[in-house]
């Protein structure tokens, strides 16, 4: 007979071993309002007993009462019996059904395997499985398979019911610290005026900043903090503030609930991105066009839906990714144009690299080529050539209007200081008003109930110690703000915005912030380095949508690119055949404005003569190109001159020139010298000679 078609019954082995009972519940709205479906579970603990398990055996788990069976990361409870059944330590599983478990088939066949490893019986409100048998292992496996489609079933219905209330704006959503649902369920304004003040404080700040990590050191600065609504406990929530981080500035930022809007399916589940430990996690924000629902004009906002719309463009074009043409934040560094300089050969934007010692040297370099083909560099630019350019050109583009930047600048100021004086005023209003409630609180109470009396007094005490620290804020950032504006103050900052270059090259200013005004006129730069060698070619793409293009000259090694070498040749030949040297012509060129390659040399008289044997241009001498006289006209001698005077060889005479025995003057390279001997350095020299005792002088024997 089969031993499956015989009545299944637990062995002495397995009744060796314990039998646990597994209790769960999906939420704990079940756990407290279906109180006898979990007393139905707990009574499986008697069906244990009846199957042959001393009560003392019988351990129920009940961690994972209020937590839903879709997964195992959070339960506990079923992840510690998956370890007492792989160390051979249960004999027996007890569950009212497969549902209370797994909802998943990947946590109740992991089980399942488990158990026929082990030899544990799996047993429901109904009967008892042998995981080791063929058709308990089949029916079993059914079970969970009806299980996980059950709760499929289950979530179907209640999100297609979520949905279509959400299509309507009446499925209930969390509110953010900004806006409260009154009794009647219509969304207002929060009525505490400091916290609308600050919610819209961040969003001027961000229009004017337009980063949402400048915003938090401006209120750091300021030391305003933030409003915040934990949602803790029951309904209502209190509002605290905290210290302003970034976190929460782009949780404001990014909520269109600000914006009048209500959206439903913002988020999506990601299980990929899902870690261990955080069951609510792997949720990724949608961009504007996957939102499955979005109603506008449903709440009241505090910024209007377009500007909404830039916000959410702004950030992303904060996050540096040069492939998909995000820019990034204006950075610190001497790269002015960085993130809006384009090469304009392939249309890709310019990687910024630094080189020298401190990294000192910033190039502009396209490496679209390199990094996508293996090629090279498509091209590469200085980018302090570069960059003054562009800087010389968007000073002259903003010169006429220096005195409405000044006045707009000094608007804006005087704004601010409105606006932040107003924050401060609502903080210590809320700190007085809190002082005072926590003073009425214990003037309220009975003097003789001291068990109350001394706690509230504790409580006044903490509020006007919390009163005293805000006005000592208060006045710490009075003062490091210099009071109001006066006249002189007004004056000064007219005077400075209307001299821009001066405010540009202000050591105050950062490079930051020349890159933000700069990125405000300029949308872009495009650039080609290789149209025409020695020169770059420039566009400057204006905001407004106007373009300008320009050339100017980069720093090369060789004359044989420079632009300017055709133009240097023919001025150098003229002042050459004017008879000029090499020494004037030098003078000439570098008053007239002429430059070398590399741009940053003067041109002297060894470049002269350099580029003079380079073009094959014949060296003026004083002698009109002939040979040298034995003297010249004023006195002094050539070389050829003194060495016939002295009777010795040229190369002695060169010799005694080095060593301080004659004294002449070599006019320039390839130009003859001017000796100047008096008759007693000729005595001296003849007597030096004789007092020698060796041949120096010119040997009269024939070259052969």
């Amino acid at each position: 007979m089969n031993a499956e078609s015989l009545a299944l019954m637990p062995t002495t082995e397995q009744r060796a071993k314990m039998a646990y009972v597994y209790i769960r519940q999906s939420s704990l709205m079940q756990v407290t309002r279906h109180a006898e479906s979990t007393e139905l579970q707990y009574s499986l603990v008697e069906r244990a007993v009846k199957l042959g398990w001393p009560r003392e055996r019988v351990e129920v788990i009940d961690e994972d009462l209020g937590k839903s069976g879709a997964n195992v990361f959070s339960r506990g409870g079923f992840q510690y019996l998956l370890a007492e059944i792989s160390l051979a330590r249960a004999g027996l599983v007890l569950s009212f059904d497969a549902s209370r478990l797994a909802r998943n088939n990947r946590d109740w066949y992991q089980l399942l395997e488990v158990c026929s490893i082990f030899g544990t019986l799996i047993a429901d409100g109904e009967r008892l499985y042998d995981p080791r048998l063929y058709h308990d292992r089949l029916l079993l496996g059914l079970t969970g398979m009806m299980s996980e489609a059950e709760l499929h079933q289950l979530k179907q219905r209640m999100l297609a019911g979520a949905r279509h209330k959400a299509e309507r704006g009446e499925l209930h959503q969390g509110l953010s610290v900004g806006l409260i649902r009154g009794p009647a369920g219509v969304v207002t304004l929060n009525p505490d005026e400091e916290v609308q003040a600050r919610i819209r404080l961040v969003f001027e700040k961000f229009r004017e900043i337009r980063s949402a990590s400048g915003v938090m050191r401006c209120l750091r600065a300021a030391h305003l903090p933030l409003p915040a609504c934990p949602r803790v406990g029951p309904a209502p929530y209190e509002v605290v503030w905290q210290p302003a981080r970034t976190s929460a500035i782009l949780d404001i930022l990014h909520n269109p609930a600000y914006a009048g809007a209500y959206v439903y399916g913002r988020k999506q589940f990601d299980p990929a991105r899902r870690t261990a430990g955080h069951p609510s996690g792997g949720r990724i924000l949608q961009p504007i066009d996957k939102w499955e629902i979005c109603l506008h004009n449903r709440y009241p906002a505090y910024i209007s839906w377009d500007e909404f719309v830039a916000n959410q463009a702004q950030l992303r074009a904060n996050s540096m990714k040069y492939r998909e043409e995000q820019p990034g934040m204006a950075r610190t560094g001497q790269a002015l144009l960085q993130g809006i300089v384009r090469c304009g050969r392939c249309g890709a934007l310019f990687h910024l690299h630094y080189s020298g010692k401190q990294g000192e040297y910033p190039e502009y370099r396209c490496s679209a080529d390199q990094s996508q083909f293996g090629g090279t560099d498509c091209q590469r630019v200085r980018a302090l050539a570069l960059d003054t350019q562009v800087e010389q050109r968007f000073l002259e583009a903003l010169q006429p209007d220096q005195l409405a930047l000044a006045l707009a600048a000094l608007a804006q100021l005087e704004q601010e200081e409105q606006v932040e004086s107003k924050q401060w005023e609502l903080r210590l209003e809320r700190a007085r008003y809190q002082a005072k409630r926590a003073e009425r609180q214990y003037q309220a109470v009975e003097p003789e109930n001291r068990l109350v009396a001394r706690s509230l007094e504790r409580q006044w005490e903490e509020q006007l110690r919390g009163v005293e620290t805000v006005e000592k804020e208060y006045h710490a950032w009075k003062s490091s703000r210099g009071g109001t504006f006066t006249q002189a103050d007004r004056e000064a900052i007219v005077a400075l915005g209307s001299d821009l270059p001066a405010l540009w090259h202000a050591p105050t200013t950062t490079s930051a912030e020349r890159k933000q005004m700069l990125r405000l006129v300029i949308r872009e730069v495009i650039v080609d380095s290789r149209r025409i060698g020695g020169q770059v070619w420039a566009q400057i793409n204006w905001q407004t949508g106007a373009s300008e293009q320009f050339w100017y000259q980069r720093r090369i090694s060789s004359y044989v690119l420079f632009a300017g070498a055709q133009v240097l040749e023919q001025r150098v030949r003229e002042l050459n055949a004017a008879g000029l040297m090499d020494a004037q012509i030098a003078a000439i060129l570098e008053a007239e404005g002429y430059q070398t390659p590399g741009l940053v040399h003067p041109i002297t008289s060894k470049i002269v003569c350099h580029l003079r044997h380079q073009w094959q241009i014949p060296t003026v001498k004083l002698n009109k190109n002939q040979h040298n006289l034995a003297q010249w006209e004023d006195g002094s001698y050539s070389v050829e001159g003194a060495a016939a005077k002295l009777d010795v060889g040229q190369d002695t005479i060169f010799n005694w020139l080095k060593t301080g025995r004659l004294k002449g003057e070599h006019l320039a390279r390839s130009m003859p010298w001017k000796i100047y001997m008096t008759e007693d350095d000729e005595r001296r020299l003849h007597e030096w000679l004789r007092c020698q005792g060796r041949r120096t002088r010119r040997s009269k024997r024939e070259a052969l």
